[in-house]
């Protein structure tokens, strides 16, 4: 070990360790949070298909939903692996949908924006955490209009996990109260809701709100706020949109989830523009 440079010469001395640059932390932030994003993504993949099947996550490998051959390494590398097969399976000459590139590309942009806006910050795991849980389950509830309840369940515990972890090093108590708070006040409205009007929200939907509640909190009351009705105006309005263009009926189920994903997501990545007086 070389004196001076991570330890001291003597023991009287203090030990230097040398700070790494703003640029420096920037580039290994970047190239951390892309790798990380795509290989994430490729388990979204997998959690986006086997969850609502009812099959493990775990095992099998990967394999082609046409053939049921498992995958080799090689064509499990994210997006590249899709390019090189150009979109169809090896063996069986299938076509693969071009939404395992997309989830896994657009994991690796939000990991990277994120990573971008929030590099200083402790809640930054929480982060990733949240938005790969809301990405996956807002492609479930797409497809299958479907929020599964175990799948919730693992988001909130990962994202408040990651959560008090931040708020131990930051010693925070405030904030936790206040996500606390947030959690059970959108949570909490959702179920009175689904209660006083049957049939307008899901139990889905209900179980995520408090997911929602606590990673929007933890940034502020108003935070949650402004996901709390951004969320829902979206999801009024491209209704109000596709049932005027006859793409929907006014019956018709809306897969709100990815709704309230999208106004969560979106009220945290503007938090640092809200005044601080209308944060709590």
């Amino acid at each position: 070990m070389l004196p001076g440079l991570f330890a001291s010469s003597s023991p009287s001395e203090p030990c230097y360790v040398p700070a790494m640059s703003d640029a420096m932390w920037t580039g290994v932030l970047s190239v951390f949070a892309i790798f990380v994003g795509l290989s994430i993504g490729s388990f979204l993949n997998v959690v986006i298909y086997r969850v609502p099947r009812g099959l493990s996550v775990v095992r099998p490998r990967s394999f082609c939903p046409s053939c049921n051959r498992e995958l080799t390494s090689k064509e499990n590398a994210p997006v590249l692996s899709y390019l090189v097969l150009r979109g169809k399976c090896a063996t069986c000459k299938a076509p693969i949908s071009p939404r395992y590139p997309i989830i896994e590309a657009v994991t690796a942009l939000l990991f990277l924006g994120l990573g971008l806006e929030f590099s200083h910050d402790p809640r930054l795991p929480a982060l990733w955490i949240f938005v790969s849980g809301a990405l996956a389950l807002s492609v479930i509830d797409v497809e299958t209009l479907r929020l599964p309840t175990p799948l919730v369940r693992w988001h909130l515990g990962l994202t408040a996990l990651a959560l008090l972890a931040a708020a131990v090093a930051t010693q925070s108590i405030r904030q936790t109260v206040v996500a606390l708070c947030c959690m059970v006040f959108w949570g909490g409205s959702f179920a009175l809701i689904s209660m006083v009007a049957p049939g307008k929200l899901g139990g889905g939907d209900v179980r995520f709100a408090y997911v929602l509640g606590l990673m929007t909190g933890a940034f502020g009351a108003g935070t949650m706020l402004v996901g709390y009705f951004a969320s829902s105006f979206l999801g009024l309005l491209v209704s109000l949109v596709l049932i005027a263009k006859g793409k929907m009926d006014a019956k018709q189920p809306l897969p709100f989830g990815c709704y309230l994903a999208a106004g969560a997501t979106l009220a945290i990545i503007i938090s640092p523009l809200l005044p601080s007086r209308f944060q709590l």
